[in-house]
């Protein structure tokens, strides 16, 4: 028998492939073109759209996720992931709104966390593509079969991260040491050092290793089977896909403990971290072209870290002087958009 929790991740997941595959445009014979600007700004307005649409229904539903029907388990729950989080004595419905309301209030927070961070992915993705020669037209298919794979790895990283907390809570500030240490790396990092060899890459001396690798592309097939002796080999684009789904891994490292500090609840970190990545793939072509005018966001994201790990590593004082999980919201907003707003307002030298 499923517990409501399995049930309603199942239903979800559900959603999420749905609204994926009308994304990759598994219903239409046309899935590897050039994305233009208008295609991907209605596709980044729907991902928002969505997780706006998902914010209001934790407040309204948020007790599905859990199955909570009673104060019993409400206050089991509660124990669990939002201790802070304070019921109304004998009051099932004014509790329940209460945390639905703590619940939404951490999805949207871990949201723009990860969406925020997400574009330091674009960065990479575009040296990526530049590196490997890769063709305009196959961006797209890359990107959504890459941004599948690291849900599937997301998920196996949040749910084992969740449990090691729920064991070992002081793991929350190596957690938060990292992030600081991340930001500061972040804020000194050159150009040059994000420079990619495909040669070098460990994905591809990986593969290079252990599978047959075909020499180049045959039409946009990931797999290619070799006429002579019908062996089967992967394509260069397969590999590509690999390394774009290992990429975004290796930033679930900063952005999951990221959320860790906003949330307990493995299934809102899960959630947060799902639709700022399902997004990513549209922003991508829809940031791609401009991002490189935000030179200030780096820093942003910077100071957004290490402003996340030192909150991890003062959180029990930071409560002992009534610091609100909306605070943290607040804050967030405020960071990025002053790198923004940098950006926009301080024009960058020209060398002579």
């Amino acid at each position: 028998m499923f517990s409501s929790e399995t049930l309603f991740f199942l239903a979800f997941a559900a959603f999420v492939l749905f609204i994926m595959a009308l994304d990759l445009g598994a219903f239409s014979k046309k899935q590897s073109h050039v994305v233009q600007f208008k295609e991907a700004a209605i596709w980044s307005a729907i991902w928002v759209a969505l997780s706006i649409a998902f914010y209001f229904f934790l407040k309204n539903f948020g007790y599905l996720v859990h199955g909570i029907d009673t104060l019993a388990r409400l206050e089991e729950v509660r124990k669990q992931y939002a201790e802070h989080v304070k019921l109304v004595p004998g009051n099932f419905a004014a509790s329940l709104s209460r945390f639905q309301d703590n619940m939404a209030l951490e999805y949207i927070t871990g949201y723009l966390v990860e969406y925020s961070l997400s574009a330091d992915n674009i960065f990479v993705f575009i040296l990526i593509f530049s590196s490997f020669g890769v063709r305009e037209r196959f961006y797209k298919k890359i990107l959504v079969w890459g941004i599948l794979g690291a849900i599937v790895l997301r998920f196996v990283f949040i749910f084992l991260g969740s449990a090691l907390i729920q064991r070992f809570e002081w793991i929350l500030y190596i957690f938060g040491a990292f992030l600081i240490y991340t930001g500061i790396q972040l804020f000194f990092q050159k150009e040059e050092d994000e420079k990619i060899d495909p040669s070098k890459h460990p994905v591809v001396r990986f593969a290079s290793k252990y599978l047959n690798v075909y020499p180049r592309n045959v039409t946009d097939n990931f797999f290619v089977r070799r006429k002579s002796d019908k062996k089967l080999f992967v394509t260069p684009l397969f590999l590509i896909v690999i390394v774009i789904a290992f990429t975004d891994l290796v930033f679930a490292v900063d952005s999951i403990p990221a959320i860790f500090s906003i949330t307990k609840d493995p299934y809102i970190v899960f959630f947060s971290n799902v639709f700022a990545i399902m997004g990513l793939r549209s922003m991508f072509f829809f940031l791609s072209s401009i991002i490189n005018q935000f030179r200030f966001l780096k820093v942003g994201l910077a100071v957004l870290l290490t402003f996340i790990g030192a909150k991890m590593l003062a959180e029990h004082w930071l409560a002992e002087q009534g610091f609100k999980p909306v605070y943290s919201l607040y804050i967030i907003i405020a960071i990025l958009g002053i790198s923004v707003l940098a950006s926009w307002l301080i024009p960058e030298k020209k060398e002579n």
